[in-house]
């Protein structure tokens, strides 16, 4: 794994959360946190990492911290869940209940009955 920090941009601190909450893309939160990335990972994990990076930051309690301190929190979280997926993949960091509910290494839930669709539509077609 490479360390992001290293290849850091300085930042402007001044509102950071708030700036954040306003961004929409994961490239704008990289820019606007100072982080070089590679796009190769971030096109591949790009809502893995700003999910995980959500995770991180709701650990966090930044009440009455001064702005360089929660700007400094802010890119760490983000170099931490950047760096989640330097090494592996989406797949198996399972960051979202879609993939953390169909686990291949689980045992399949026992579900209700299955009706095939042609099942379904059968009693239609003999009309």
């Amino acid at each position: 794994m490479s360390d992001c920090s290293s290849n850091s941009r300085p930042i402007d601190v001044d509102n950071i959360l708030e700036r954040l909450r306003g961004l929409s893309s994961a490239e704008d939160f990289f820019h606007q946190l100072g982080i070089l990335y590679d796009p190769k990972i971030l096109n591949v994990a790009r809502l893995h990492i700003l999910k995980r990076m959500g995770q991180y930051l709701a650990e966090e309690d930044f009440d009455s911290l001064p702005d360089r301190v929660i700007a400094a929190r802010a890119r760490s979280t983000l170099e931490r869940a950047y760096g989640d997926f330097e090494a592996a993949s989406p797949l198996s960091q399972r960051v979202f209940k879609v993939l953390k509910d169909h686990d291949p290494d689980k045992p399949a839930e026992k579900r209700g009955a299955f009706v095939a669709f042609e099942a379904a539509l059968k009693p239609f077609a003999d009309n």
